[in-house]
């Protein structure tokens, strides 16, 4: 598939082939048609023929060319396979055209230091377990890490120790950078509340306070999550733009690592 995909990415011959899809023909016939030399075209098919895409058949002097559709008909597939997952994705796409926008509105908003200060968000989800499981995924740091992290990143230290006073800390990787971030928790009711803050470390930074609210409902657990924003730079901008999309993806992914782990207690 390379091979083909590298022979079909120079533009004459792709456009050999297309001619070629009409009827097979000479090499002095595709000349003609493509403005090329015959050596340069004969170049050309050669290539296209060493990948499997043309095949030639001399007649006696003339040596004429036809496509081979198997291997284009494999190469098709693949790009089919290829545009299904791109569409199946396309939601994802539309997340970052949506956060390239905010990141862009927020990065005009942010003309002065602590120019977001007193920002809040709030997130509610209803979910299918009852609170004090919900709440383990919450203060217990294998669980949380198998969850709180946007896609692309991944966990590389996380606590929450449940106290008032206790440690807070929460640090992602991606392919580029890691992004730490610590503070304390403020106060802890077991199964039902959790409020602590969480300031980001370097030239970017602010400080997120989170106010956690576990009620137990028919259904399961009612979550509330609400974030109020402090002490921003104007540098943490693409951060300040990232946190509803982002909280909307980490939620979710808490739901999904519920779900899966609930089923497969139940094997």
């Amino acid at each position: 598939m390379n091979e083909i995909a590298a022979a079909l990415g120079d533009g004459a011959r792709w456009r050999i082939v297309e001619l070629l899809a009409g009827r097979p023909r000479s090499v002095g016939e595709l000349a003609e048609l493509t403005g090329l030399r015959q050596p340069q075209t004969t170049k050309h098919l050669q290539a296209l023929a060493k990948v499997g895409v043309v095949s030639v058949t001399p007649l006696g002097q003339r040596r004429v060319y036809a496509v081979d559709a198997v291997p284009l008909r494999a190469f098709a597939d693949r790009l089919e396979v290829i545009l299904d997952k791109v569409e199946a994705h396309a939601g994802e796409r539309d997340v970052l055209e949506r956060y390239r926008a905010a990141v862009e509105t927020e990065t005009a908003a942010a003309d002065r230091e602590r120019w977001a200060d007193g920002r809040e968000f709030s997130f509610e989800r209803l979910v299918p377990a009852p609170p004090d499981v919900v709440w383990r995924y919450w203060v217990e740091p294998a669980k949380l890490a198998d969850w709180w992290a946007p896609p692309a990143f991944s966990v590389v230290e996380v606590v929450l120790d449940p106290h008032p006073h206790g440690e807070a800390v929460v640090e992602f990787r991606d392919a580029e950078a890691s992004y730490r971030s610590e503070g304390h928790v403020q106060a802890a009711t077991e199964n039902e509340r959790l409020v602590f803050d969480l300031a980001v470390l370097g030239e970017a930074s602010f400080t997120t306070e989170y106010d956690l609210e576990l009620d137990e409902v028919a259904e399961g657990t009612h979550l509330r999550l609400g974030l109020r924003i402090t002490d921003t730079t104007v540098e943490a901008a693409p951060h300040i733009a990232g946190i509803a999309t982002g909280w909307g993806q980490v939620l979710d992914n808490l739901m999904d690592t519920i779900k899966i782990d609930t089923l497969g207690a139940q094997k």
